[in-house]
């Protein structure tokens, strides 16, 4: 029995899409986030400056005792070097791999979608992993950077126009590639799911890396033995480093049912 908490990081607040399934999951774990909400997007940014941000988040992590890390960033899975990853002192995770695998075993005709931020895309981290799990799969990879600022200014509603004309633009290309599976990834596109569904027709599966993330994590933790032991009652603590308006105003869209909890502003740069 371990009642350290899990600690997840995200460049901003969609990594909160990755806390709720974690709470549904894992209801007895207590949780500390960290949102960069002061350097957001990571998606934008050159390798360099991501890995530097991401060992900052992780070293805030690291001070609050936490057992196991969770990078719930696509960008950050993405370009944070798995041979640093390995030398941390608790486990690591990012949400790429549990997306890949998930996505191996849902297609039926080898043809898989993958959206994502400028960086997650140039990457190529998952079509590395899914070239290693289907051979032969045909990839059809598309940046759909306003994504983001769409979820965040509220444009989630079921056919809102705005959103629907910018699924269109991206979207139209890998749908009409023929994918039976797409992954969502970036933890904010989630939320838009629906309308991603609807526009992408009932034969395509969804991966949503958070939540698959979310299914290994409890997994690794009980094999680990790093689980607490509790049925339920897990707290979770919010950190982020602008101003805590943003967070306020946004929970809700993010957490749906486990909104609510005090926020702490903090300085990054200092770890």
């Amino acid at each position: 029995m371990d009642t350290r908490p899990i600690g997840v990081f995200d460049s901003g607040l969609g990594g909160l899409t990755a806390v709720r399934q974690l709470r549904r999951v894992l209801p007895g774990e207590d949780i500390v986030y960290f949102g960069d909400t002061g350097r957001v997007p990571y998606g934008s940014r050159g390798r360099q400056t991501i890995v530097q941000y991401a060992r900052q988040d992780i070293r805030f992590l690291l001070s609050q005792n936490v057992k196991f890390l969770m990078a719930a960033c696509g960008t950050v899975s993405s370009t944070y070097p798995s041979d640093e990853a390995a030398r941390l002192p608790v486990p690591y995770t990012g949400v790429v791999g549990a997306a890949a695998r998930k996505a191996a075993q849902a297609t039926r005709n080898g043809r898989v979608g993958v959206i994502g931020t400028a960086a997650t895309i140039r990457s190529g981290s998952y079509a590395a992993q899914l070239r290693e799990l289907v051979p032969g799969v045909q990839i059809v990879a598309r940046a759909c950077p306003l994504f983001v600022p769409l979820v965040e200014n509220g444009h989630v509603g079921d056919g809102d126009p705005v959103t629907t004309l910018v699924i269109d633009q991206y979207l139209r290309e890998v749908r009409d590639a023929g994918v039976d599976t797409l992954i969502l990834g970036c933890t904010h596109y989630p939320l838009l799911k629906k309308m991603i569904g609807e526009y992408m027709g009932d034969a395509v599966t969804l991966i949503d890396p958070g939540k698959v993330t979310a299914i290994e994590t409890a997994a690794a933790l009980a094999d680990l033995d790093l689980t607490s032991g509790r049925a339920e009652g897990g707290r979770v603590r919010y950190y982020v480093s602008d101003t805590p308006e943003a967070f306020t105003e946004l929970e809700t869209l993010f957490l749906g049912e486990y909104a609510g909890g005090a926020v702490e502003q903090i300085a990054i740069e200092t770890y």
